[in-house]
């Protein structure tokens, strides 16, 4: 469904909600604004197969803009916030947009206008900015009625660039009404959301994850409330606020309330909170039996990414028997396959694919990854780069990034496991751990941390930490050495941009 029928039957319901304000959009508004918003793009020209940009911080705004992108048949790109004019202005070049919305807040950079070229369509949201019409004022003169042709448009989102330049991640509209449903808007759904769900986003809208829960939540007629960041103790606060219902979160989100004073958490009313969802990495063992003992059983995990290739899926009951897993493949056929492309057996280490009928995505402008990401024989199978085995019931276990694996001595060392360990240490606030160079074993273990808010960089608590891996870890995957950092490259995601860490300690290519 979309907003004009949730408008028919609730008109006055709030569809967002500000949490930290408590301002709401109305399923009414949210419909009208939708639909001044598709007026626009029809009456600057764009048509079914459009492109869109939107560079904006979590605001209600972004709700109207994305529907009115989506009801018209068009492709929506989500710009991360916090890139720099130049890394914006690229992302806009190359998806091909006609039309950039960007808050005033974000573009205020007199360098943004002169990078983007051809893109002649530029609107400001919430002030004035040299070189963009105010959207405010281009909306609200539109009628709010629907266009004549509502067909379902779709995210072309970029990937992460941890490894390089972003590239969208592109797919085929399917031609149907808005009515009918959004691609990759699943109305069946393993997490009980309905049109009751009142759903806690603490995450940026434009990444890929908390975009796609938000407009899953609205399809299906539930409420959105809407962090602008997150913030642990505020979360807490939210859930008990609002009655949430269901929520989606990243690892170090976990984390990061986990080190809440333990009587601070014990304050909020939690008991509304059916269904948490956290996925984007691998999380911690004992950090997720943590938050279990604290919220119960019902953190669910999944495994997927912003191309839509496959999902794997585990309910808090399958997790804990035995724990570790993110669970078995829906709606696609998963497979471990060594490097020449052959299938393993159970428990044997390989490339994650996932099957479909066919491919469902390409990386647009980019010919050389979609094949990278595509198997060398079947052309319907593709991988998000990851290493991982199943086990005899086709539970999916993963090991790390493949583009992460350290290789010393001829021996492959999964980051992930040490990163799991450590984080574990009081004194540890975040960790990365990469291969560094070695002259005899071609890489070695570095870690580099952030330390908890109380605690100062020093040796002793770096051989600290080095006797704490030993304890918990096989000798080689002990670090060698570690280094500290004020704050770890990582985003409000929780994707960590490894490669900015890894480049301080390589030799510059030539």
């Amino acid at each position: 469904m979309y907003p004009g029928h949730w408008a028919s039957v609730k008109p006055n319901k709030p569809a967002v909600i500000d949490a930290a304000s408590g301002e709401q959009v109305t399923w009414l508004e949210l419909d009208r604004r939708s639909n001044q918003v598709a007026r626009l793009l029809e009456d600057l020209g764009l048509r079914v197969g459009g492109h869109v940009s939107i560079l904006m911080e979590n605001n209600l705004e972004y709700f109207s803009i994305a529907w009115g992108v989506l009801r018209s048949g068009m492709y929506l790109t989500c710009i991360n916030r916090y890139l720099t004019p130049d890394e914006a202005a690229y992302i806009v070049e190359d998806s091909t947009s006609q039309v950039l919305f960007a808050s005033s807040e974000l573009a205020q950079s007199q360098e943004l206008p002169q990078l983007i070229p051809s893109c002649p369509h530029r609107f400001s949201v919430g002030g004035n900015i040299a070189g963009f019409t105010d959207a405010a004022e281009a909306i609200a003169a539109m009628p709010t009625t629907p266009i004549a042709d509502e067909r379902a448009g779709d995210t072309m989102l970029y990937s992460s660039g941890t490894t390089g330049r972003p590239k969208g991640i592109k797919r085929p509209l399917t031609g149907d009404h808005v009515g009918h449903g959004l691609p990759g808007v699943e109305v069946d759904n393993p997490y009980g959301m309905n049109p009751d769900t009142i759903y806690l986003s603490p995450a940026p809208l434009y990444h890929a994850a908390p975009f796609g829960f938000c407009t899953r939540t609205l399809a299906l007629g539930g409420t959105v409330v809407m962090m602008r960041g997150f913030d642990p103790e505020a979360s807490l606060r939210h859930i008990q606020q609002y009655s949430i219902t269901h929520s989606q979160w990243v690892p170090t989100m976990f984390i990061r309330m986990l080190k809440l004073d333990e009587k601070l958490r014990g304050q909020y009313d939690l008991s509304s909170h059916q269904c948490a969802i956290h996925a984007a990495a691998p999380c911690p063992k004992e950090i997720k039996h943590q938050m279990m003992d604290w919220w119960g059983p019902i953190l669910w995990e999944y495994y997927a990414g912003t191309e839509r290739n496959g999902t794997t899926v585990i309910s808090p009951q399958e997790w804990l028997e035995p724990p570790g897993s993110v669970g078995r493949a829906i709606a696609s056929i998963l497979h471990i396959c060594d490097e020449s492309g052959a299938d393993v057996p159970a428990r044997e280490e390989g490339m994650v694919y996932f099957e479909q009928p066919k491919r469902t995505f390409e990386y647009h402008n980019a010919p050389d990854k979609t094949q990278s990401a595509t198997h060398p024989i079947h052309d319907n199978w593709t991988s998000l780069g990851d290493v991982g085995y199943v086990d005899e019931d086709g539970f999916l276990y993963l090991t790390d990034r493949k583009a992460y694996m350290i290789i010393s001595g001829g021996v492959n060392i999964y980051p992930q496991e040490i990163e799991d360990a450590l984080v574990l240490h009081p004194a540890v606030q975040d960790v990365a751990v990469f291969g560094v160079p070695n002259a005899d074993f071609g890489e070695e273990v570095k870690a580099v941390v952030e330390l908890a808010p109380d605690q100062t960089p020093s040796e002793s608590i770096a051989d600290d930490l080095i006797a704490y891996a030993k304890v918990h870890l096989a000798g080689y995957k002990v670090p060698r050495s570690v280094d500290f950092t004020d704050a770890l490259p990582r985003l409000p995601t929780g994707k960590l941009y490894k490669r900015l860490l890894k480049d301080q300690y390589w030799p510059a290519k030539s």
